[in-house]
């Protein structure tokens, strides 16, 4: 499809002054701000994001954005970028982080930090998550302060370290707790959306509202030690195997929010007849338990967006097969739907084993719980119709993401805070997606992705 290039947009009758870019003639610079993102190696751990703040600085500072950066750790900085308007709303935030998982360097058919162009696709880590992010919003300031924009808030951009795996809250967590009024704002965008490409087309366009809480808890069960020849009523072992098999089947109550409503009411407009009577199928409580099984078997990540989910994902016992262990653990992913008493749920899970013998010990919890952010404000309202201006007759789609996200920090602080991301094939984003053996962009996908992103930040932030 072709891409909209022209940022123009009218509210009535009147147009609305948007500074006009030639994104096209930006290609060159776009491919070129990406390609040096991805070939800084930011993995996480240890993560070393200064490099990638090193460069955002000098880009942006070359420009005349001043920037600020604030760093627990010397290596793994965040940098904060403001664009000052005329304080008539509230700051708009937009974000990306500049960590990236760790590679397994046999596994790529290329240097996973070498930028590569093959087959139409950019290859590298980070090509997916989260640097399209980071180049995106680099690019919107820059173009900002080229046009001379007239600012009706302040735009803020955060560059921050830690999103991948931050024990040490060296990133939003650092930057919330003690720099909040660097990055306070009405709304927030950010990774945690996407666009759905079929047959070379956009079909669907989803914009992050939701996601789960990671709520993660270890059973352990106690037994007496003692020789594999003799057998115990109270070996751990079984105790654990016996809870764990409780709980992994266990079907957690069923939960639909404003997000996954109309996410599922939407889908089945876009959807063939069978899709859509199993879709409308989990509104009617007649039909909902039919439609679930089904989700289950054949769309489990649809399923999970139903309910918290519990998957059991490491067990740990034994010191060698003659040795009956005194003690078994397994670690369980617990996954909560916004707003389940978390409490509640453990007490429950007590019930499902309902074995003394095994304990129920939480994790610590590394994201705070966090609300929905709605569907009615301006920030929302401005994505979805960005989307149906540029791929008319497109579907939007709200989304609760079954993962989790630094989105999760802002929304506990009050800003509502909506993801967005580049457009894909299902077979892209499962075989060559985010924290992938290989991963990988359409080269044809940055572009309207960054498209995307200035459009949407000009109808917020700009002065019409």
């Amino acid at each position: 499809m072709k891409s909209v290039w022209l940022v123009l947009f009218c509210a009535g009758c009147a147009a609305a002054q948007i500074p006009s870019v030639d994104l096209e003639k930006q290609k060159t610079e776009i491919l070129d701000r990406y390609r040096s993102l991805i070939r800084l190696d930011t993995s996480s751990p240890p993560g070393n994001e200064t490099i990638a703040v090193d460069y955002l600085r000098k880009v942006l500072e070359a420009e005349g954005i001043p920037t600020k950066t604030f760093a627990m750790d010397p290596r793994r900085a965040n940098l904060v970028a403001r664009l000052k308007g005329n304080g008539s709303k509230k700051p708009l935030l937009i974000l990306a982080h500049t960590d990236v998982v760790g590679v397994q360097k046999a596994k790529w058919p290329v240097d996973p930090f070498g930028a590569v162009m093959k087959d139409g696709y950019i290859w590298g880590r980070g090509s997916m998550d989260d640097k399209p992010h980071v180049t995106a919003m680099l690019m919107t300031m820059l173009w900002l302060k080229r046009t001379g924009a007239k600012l009706d808030r302040d735009v803020i951009f955060l560059a921050e370290a830690g999103e991948e795996a931050d024990p040490y809250g060296v990133g939003i967590n650092y930057m919330v707790r003690e720099h909040f009024d660097e990055i306070n704002a009405e709304f927030a965008i950010t990774e945690g959306g996407g666009a759905m490409l079929l047959n070379g087309k956009v079909a669907a366009v989803n914009i992050g509202t939701a996601e789960k809480l990671p709520a993660r808890v270890r059973l352990i069960s106690n037994g007496t030690s003692g020789h594999g020849s003799v057998p115990r009523l109270d070996n751990a072992l079984i105790h654990l195997s016996n809870a764990v098999q409780k709980i992994g089947t266990w079907e957690t109550p069923l939960h639909l929010s404003e997000t996954t409503r109309e996410y599922f009411e939407k889908l089945a407009t876009m959807s063939g007849p069978e899709k859509a009577a199993i879709y409308n199928g989990l509104l009617n409580p007649a039909t909902a338990a039919a439609s679930q099984k089904y989700l289950q078997e054949k769309e489990p990540r649809s399923y999970s967006m139903l309910r918290t989910s519990i998957v059991p994902t490491m067990l740990k016992a034994g010191v060698g097969p003659n040795v009956i262990p005194s003690e078994a653990e397994a670690t369980l992913d617990i996954r909560a739907f916004p707003g389940e008493d978390i409490q509640w749920l453990y007490s429950e899970m007590g019930k499902v084993i309902n074995d003394p013998a095994v304990k129920i010990v939480p994790m610590v919890m590394t994201r705070p719980p966090s609300p929905a952010s709605p569907l009615t404000t301006d920030a929302y309202t401005v994505l979805n119709s960005v989307a149906k201006k540029m791929y008319p007759g497109v579907t939007v789609l709200p989304t609760m993401s079954t993962g989790s996200s630094d989105m999760a920090q802002l929304r506990a602080k009050g800003i509502p805070s909506y993801g967005i991301g580049p457009a894909a094939t299902d077979a892209d984003r499962t075989n060559f997606g985010a924290h992938s053996d290989v991963e990988r962009l359409l080269e044809s996908s940055l572009y309207p992705f960054v498209e995307f992103a200035w459009n949407a930040v000009t109808q917020l932030a700009v002065h019409q």
